[in-house]
């Protein structure tokens, strides 16, 4: 039987088609930093309930963000399954609470936590149709309030801003056949 790959568009943003997830995860933050899609994301949340337009200036990069940000979700949807196989490197420096950021301590330990629990709680369409009525509310010039809980996939996808940050700083490596044991048995 056939597996069906997901496609993860980012030659819409990125100009070329990654073909794995490992290539999509690293072509998301070679695009922008953490900070230009955690603050985007913010900003196009507020703008869902003010009469102002988001990004008014240049509305089509709202649009950009919104392919990016779908990509990305793909990605995690994808590397959520991939953490039977893969690990994130352990930390060589002692972290602090303050980079903890959005993660609890195992979240951070295992970033891999963070797409499981947000995946558990929302689907994929869940998370696209969120990003779909932030998009379309923050580039309306009404005040509208959302017919759907914006906050729950909001810090969902915050947190998995963060734990993709973390992976890519620590790197990932593949679980090797005397790890796997040990992991299945507990």
């Amino acid at each position: 039987m056939k597996k069906n790959k997901i496609s993860f568009d980012t030659r819409y943003w990125a100009g070329f088609v990654a073909r794995n997830p490992f290539e999509a995860f690293d072509a998301i933050f070679d695009f922008a930093h953490l900070d230009y899609y955690k603050q985007n994301l913010s900003d196009a949340v507020l703008h869902c309930y003010k009469r102002k337009v988001f990004k008014q200036d240049a509305p089509c990069n709202a649009f950009v963000f919104y392919t990016a940000i779908c990509s990305y979700l793909k990605i995690c949807y994808c590397l959520k399954g991939k953490s039977k196989k893969w690990k994130v490197k352990d930390s060589s420096r002692i972290e602090t609470v303050f980079h903890l950021s959005s993660l609890t301590k195992a979240e951070y330990d295992n970033p891999f936590l963070v797409l499981q629990n947000a995946f558990e709680e929302k689907t994929l369409k869940d998370f696209d149709y969120f990003l779909f009525e932030i998009t379309e509310l923050s580039l309306s010039p009404y005040s509208a309030d959302s017919d759907s809980d914006l906050m729950t996939p909001y810090i969902h996808l915050i947190k998995m801003l963060d734990a993709g940050e973390l992976m890519r700083e620590r790197g990932l490596e593949k679980i090797e056949k005397t790890d796997q044991s040990k992991i299945s048995t507990q």
